[in-house]
């Protein structure tokens, strides 16, 4: 299931603290909200800003952002609920797991780890139901296997 993709990595702390802080502030540009991006925002916003509750506000930080920037969150494209609960999961769980000291080490680890391949929601959710619009719109619990818990 893993694809050969290969993630473009962090260089410096400043960079990832910018992706947040920027995502935060709708401050970013629309085409640096990459694959990259939304995990180094995730990691950061789970390590870094213990003040915010990813699992509450997570949802309305990325619809906020996706508009602020011309994006429309609708029943095909924007945010997808589903798919970010799974990678919250997976980052969580790379957290629980790694040895790694330093938010740009630990970003990149991530990337590089399975749960930072872009199929990584698959090893869950059949093809159908992960891009459904009920999956896209709100939570649904995998069909697959459950998700991990850190």
């Amino acid at each position: 299931m893993t694809t050969d993709y290969k993630p473009r990595l962090f260089v410096r702390d400043e960079d990832i603290h910018a992706l947040g802080e920027g995502l935060l502030a709708c401050a970013l540009p629309r085409t640096a909200w990459t694959h990259e991006a939304h995990l180094g925002a995730c990691l950061w916003l789970l390590t870094e800003r213990p003040d915010i509750d990813i699992d509450a506000e997570i949802a309305g930080i990325i619809r906020r952002f996706n508009t602020s920037v011309g994006g429309v969150n609708d029943d095909t494209q924007g945010y997808h609920d589903s798919i970010t609960r799974a990678y919250v999961a997976g980052a969580r769980l790379f957290l629980s797991e790694t040895a790694e000291t330093g938010l740009t080490a630990r970003v990149n680890a991530l990337l590089l780890s399975p749960m930072g391949a872009r199929d990584w929601p698959l090893r869950f959710y059949s093809r159908d139901l992960l891009f459904s619009v009920a999956a896209r719109r709100g939570f649904v619990p995998p069909d697959l296997a459950p998700l991990p818990a850190a």
